[in-house]
């Protein structure tokens, strides 16, 4: 018997079996596909490796602007499909050597429930103390005719030849980098977004900066669209149909992308042993326990939060309540980000959800083309948007666009997690010239 067993090998079950191990515990972790699961293989490092790849040819097409020769510069898709992976196969092969450790054993397959202590994988029962389930989640469709002819996140991420045209159906943050992506590489872009604004979690304002930039570059966004049906015509294009202000248009691409969410992936056996799920995902209690005592869910599944530094911070949660001791992870603060080109970032409330919440808030902003860095590297075009409750000065809310505007949030990470005021960050003294001083410069507005 085993002290623990994990399904899914992703960044929450992998990171939790490691640590699990150096507590001293035996840990069995079920993966029935490869080490990493979606974000190291079909999530966030392939598409963070074509982010890079993106970014680049943004700079080559702006340093023949500045009259720099970079014509031994590769710049086609081939090598950025061929780099992205090669970064994931590097990756999966340093978390195949952390599952390698002693204490942990690996077994391969699907897993189901046998009893709330037992599971099987491939007919060999497995028994263990406790069990989380760390199973993910799988790209979501729009139920309209058609949806069988587009592509999910995983399609395009296996395909290695670009079409002439995309068209993308969702305007989250799937959506919006593969956006930016494709449309450095040449393809032409549409978006077609059900919400008011693209990237409906973030704050209006930061979406609307990204919308404006990404519209001058060429991709058309479309908002307040609700997408009825896809059809291929006979010139053998694909066919978008679509109500935007109670007006039927269409859309035309050579490939259709489904980006509209993702759906907790659960393993069978869960009604056998009688643990609660809702639309959401499985339910946990905040130490990420089920209704079932021995039972655990974290990542993607439990449908909180569906990014893997969540996943890998509610494991941490779940662990130490395993083990009877203190956690400090705190679960409300939890930064997001969208590798577009510039970057978003994000912590904590908006301004409409304060205002939602009739909150006493003082909301201020510093702009990049203020800063001496920014001016410097070309990226002057950026915000960081700060959200104060007016009572305690302390932070609520951070939104940035902007090169590196996922390193520069976790500066505001540290702040609220540390329970500071906003005076705080802005006595502290940043180095010249950073980025960082945009942060400070809003900061000292307060």
């Amino acid at each position: 018997m085993f002290d623990l067993i994990i399904i899914g090998a992703g960044p929450g079950g992998y990171e939790m079996a490691a640590e699990a191990a150096g507590h001293g515990l035996t840990v069995g972790i079920v993966e029935r596909d490869l080490l990493g699961g979606t974000c190291l293989n079909r999530g966030c490092i392939p598409t963070k490796a074509l982010c890079r790849n993106a970014e680049v040819v943004n700079l080559v097409k702006e340093a023949s602007q500045w009259g720099i020769t970079t014509s031994d510069i590769t710049l086609d898709y081939a090598t950025a499909f061929a780099r992205k992976n090669e970064v994931a196969t590097q990756l999966r092969d340093g978390v195949t050597m952390l599952m390698g450790q002693p204490g942990i054993t690996v077994i391969n397959g699907e897993a189901s429930f046998k009893d709330t202590h037992t599971i099987t994988v491939g007919g060999e029962d497995y028994e263990a103390k406790n069990i989380v389930i760390a199973t993910g989640s799988a790209p979501r469709g729009l139920p309209i005719p058609g949806a069988e002819l587009c592509m999910t996140s995983d399609d395009v991420l296996a395909m290695d030849t670009l079409p002439a045209s995309l068209c993308i159906v969702g305007g989250g943050v799937i959506g919006m980098e593969f956006a930016a992506i494709f449309q450095s590489f040449g393809v032409d872009v549409t978006v077609i977004e059900y919400c008011k604004e693209i990237l409906p979690p973030f704050d209006k304002d930061i979406a609307k900066r990204l919308k404006t930039v990404l519209s001058k570059r060429g991709i058309k966004v479309i908002t307040q669209a609700a997408v009825k049906a896809v059809a291929k015509g006979d010139d053998g294009l694909l066919t978008v149909t679509y109500d935007a202000k109670g007006k039927e248009q269409t859309a035309s691409a050579e490939r259709v992308l489904m980006s509209v969410g993702r759906q907790p992936v659960l393993p069978t056996g869960l009604n056998t042993i009688g643990v609660t799920v809702s639309r959401r995902g499985i339910e946990v209690d905040e130490h990420m326990q089920t209704n079932v005592e021995a039972v655990y869910a974290i990542g993607d599944v439990n449908g909180l939060c569906m990014l893997a530094h969540a996943a890998s911070a509610q494991g941490e949660v779940a662990l130490a309540h395993i083990l009877g001791k203190p956690c400090h992870v705190r679960l409300d603060i939890v930064p997001s980000a969208v590798f577009t080109v510039p970057e978003l970032s994000m912590v904590g409330l908006t301004e409409d959800q304060c205002t939602e919440r009739g909150m006493n808030v003082v909301v201020k902003k510093s702009f990049f083309r203020s800063n001496g860095k920014a001016v410097s590297m070309g990226e002057t075009d950026g915000l960081i948007k700060m959200i104060v409750d007016a009572d305690t000065r302390k932070i609520v809310g951070c939104h940035i666009c902007g090169a590196h505007a996922a390193d520069l949030i976790q500066e505001v990470v540290m702040a609220m997690n540390a329970d500071v005021t906003v005076d705080c960050l802005a006595g502290s003294i940043h180095g010249h010239p950073t980025l960082t001083e945009v942060v400070m410069a809003a900061a000292r507005q307060f």
